[in-house]
This record gives structure tokens, C-alpha cells and sequence, in this order.
């Protein structure tokens, strides 16, 4: 089985980070978690010296991109990704991401679905990975994947050099993919949910300062993708049609952290899973406490529960590889 890295850039977000560390603390694989902190001062210095299993480094630097890319600097596994503070790994999950690279040698990177949602940790959609496309990235405002759901072999960055553009805040995860692309980076989607994304109304690509980067990213694409940019995004949802991404899905559980559980998952019920994703209309101004409503209930098959154990994957669909 492979060894993993996982790198979380933070600053000012102890308490989302608490949790990110705590889905990633029970997996069962060979792995090292390195944060990157840039000198916060809500208590995160102090928190990292009481947990020796985390390799803590604080120190500034210029932004979310620079921190992932000094992570992976650091980082020693075979198999790297990064995940944000408000993101978390379900249970089990990183030993089957494991096992698909064992068994795909060729394979050089991952996207695998994720689940959207909100500050209380109740679910809001969910984003089945498609392989990316170099015109939907540049003109869509919207990629493919999400990259707490995306693992690649620590040679795209060690041997290739594919880092992020540290001078980037907001459309990082675009640049560094359609520079994937251009390489020729095997990729593959792995349909599995590995990863639960939480919309706290705040994140930073929701940010409106930040669209002139996503302004400069689209003058990029040729004028006349430009001018069809409806086509294209047509293409890429006819594209998510056929790989059978809108149609109705049966009820599933899922297991997370929570603020008022941050150390035991908490398990709820998907009674009518869905693809449209509705924003989280006011940022909460800190993580929040659980409302009263939500329903915890067993999980059913989504892998082993947290702790030292590991799920056993459902027959897996044929992977989709890149051209």
C-alpha cells in the first residue's frame, strides 16, 4: 500500500482545522498530515506542539498556493494531496484511494466525488469528478473536480515540477490543472466519495475581490471560446449527463466531524441525493455550534467507521482515463 501526504494550509481557522485533523488522523494507512500555518494567532502554534502526530510548520508565506507548495516540499509519502481546513476525508476512504494506485500504475493523478456541506455539517449536494478540459477550465468559472477530492503521485510535483503559481489567491486549482493538462498528466476518475466540502458562505473563491483573477484566467481561452462559452459548458454538462452524473441516486450515509461532536463522527442520512449545489446565503462568523434538527443516524455503506480501521470498497466502476 502506498504512503500518503497530506498537506492542510492554514491560518486563523483552529477550529475547522481541528476536524480536517481529526478525519485525517483516522484513517487507516501509512500516512503524514504536515500543516502549514503562516503564524496565526487564534491559539494554532500551540495546538500543533500538543499533537506530535502532526508535522507542524509555522512560518509565513505568500498565501494558501505557497503554503500547499512548501508542504509538498516537505512532504516524504508516495501519494500527495492537499485538504483545506473546512474539508475532511471520510472514513476508510484513503485506503481505497490507495489501493486504485497500487492497482493503476499508470495512473498519475485521481479525482473522486466529494459531498457539499454546510457549517453544521448536513448535506448539500454532492460533485461527481469529471476528467477536466482545458476550454471548460478557462472559460467556465467552474472546474471539474475538487481538490480535496484529487490525489496524485508525489513525482508530478517532485519530477515534473507541476507546483502551484504562488502568486495566485483565487484560481490556483484552475491554473495548476489546465498546466496539468498540458503535460499530459495520466488522469483517471476514481467514482467514489472521498471527501466532504464545507460551504461556510465564506470561502475564499467566493471572495468578489478575487474575480479578476478569474477575469485574467478566461482572457486566456481563444476569442472565439470566448464567444461559444455556452457551448462549451453545454458540452462538458452533456459530457456529466453520460457519465450519469444528474440521474437520481439511492439514499446513502456519511459519517463527519462536527463542532459539537469534534471527536467522534457524526452520522447522517442522504434521503434524496442531488447535484445542484445552493450556496450558503450568510457566512457564519465562527464554526457553529449543531442545530437541534439534525438527524444522526447509523451508517450504512460508506466503509468502516473512523478510527484504526478501513472501509472495504463496493465493486468499483471502470476508472476513466485520460487520453
Amino acid at each position: 500500500m502506498p504512503t500518503f501526504s497530506i498537506i492542510t494550509p492554514s491560518y486563523q481557522n483552529l477550529n475547522w482545522l481541528k476536524l480536517c485533523a481529526a478525519s485525517i488522523r483516522d484513517q487507516d494507512v501509512d500516512l503524514q498530515h504536515i500543516v502549514q500555518d503562516s503564524c496565526s494567532r487564534d491559539g494554532t502554534p500551540e495546538w500543533l506542539q500538543q499533537h506530535p502526530e502532526i508535522v507542524g510548520v509555522v512560518e509565513k508565506d505568500r498565501g494558501m498556493y505557497d503554503a500547499v507548495n512548501r508542504g509538498f516540499g516537505r512532504a516524504s509519502g508516495e501519494i500527495l494531496a492537499y485538504l483545506n481546513c473546512d474539508e475532511q476525508y471520510l472514513p476508510g476512504v484513503l485506503a481505497q484511494v490507495g489501493d486504485y494506485f497500487k492497482r493503476h500504475p499508470e495512473v498519475e493523478m485521481v479525482f473522486a466525488d466529494a459531498l457539499v456541506v454546510d457549517p453544521y455539517g448536513r448535506y448539500l449536494c454532492e460533485r461527481r469528478a469529471s476528467l477536466p478540459q482545458a476550454l471548460h477550465t478557462l472559460v467556465s468559472n467552474n472546474l471539474s473536480i475538487l481538490t480535496a477530492a484529487t490525489f496524485f503521485r508525489r513525482s508530478v510535483f517532485a519530477d515534473r515540477g507541476l507546483a502551484f503559481d504562488p502568486r495566485l489567491k483565487s484560481v490556483g486549482d484552475a491554473e495548476w490543472v489546465l498546466r496539468l493538462l498540458q503535460a499530459k498528466v495520466r488522469m483517471a476518475v476514481l467514482p467514489l466519495l472521498t471527501s466532504a466540502f464545507t460551504d461556510t458562505g465564506c470561502n475564499m473563491n467566493t471572495r468578489p475581490e478575487l474575480q479578476a483573477e478569474k477575469d485574467d484566467l478566461m482572457r486566456r481561452a481563444p476569442a472565439w471560446a470566448r464567444a461559444g462559452r455556452s457551448l462549451i459548458v453545454a458540452h462538458y454538462r452533456l459530457r456529466r449527463f453520460f457519465a450519469g452524473h444528474y440521474l437520481p441516486s439511492p439514499p446513502y450515509n456519511y459519517s463527519i466531524y462536527t463542532s459539537s461532536h469534534p471527536d467522534q463522527r457524526q452520522e447522517f442520512s442522504v434521503v434524496k441525493p442531488q447535484f445542484r449545489w445552493e450556496r450558503v446565503a450568510v457566512p457564519p462568523p465562527e464554526i457553529v455550534p449543531a442545530p437541534q434538527e439534525v438527524v444522526e443516524t447509523p451508517t450504512l455503506a460508506m466503509g468502516a467507521r473512523g478510527g484504526l480501521t478501513s472501509g472495504t470498497p463496493e465493486k468499483e466502476s471502470p476508472a476513466r482515463l485520460a487520453p
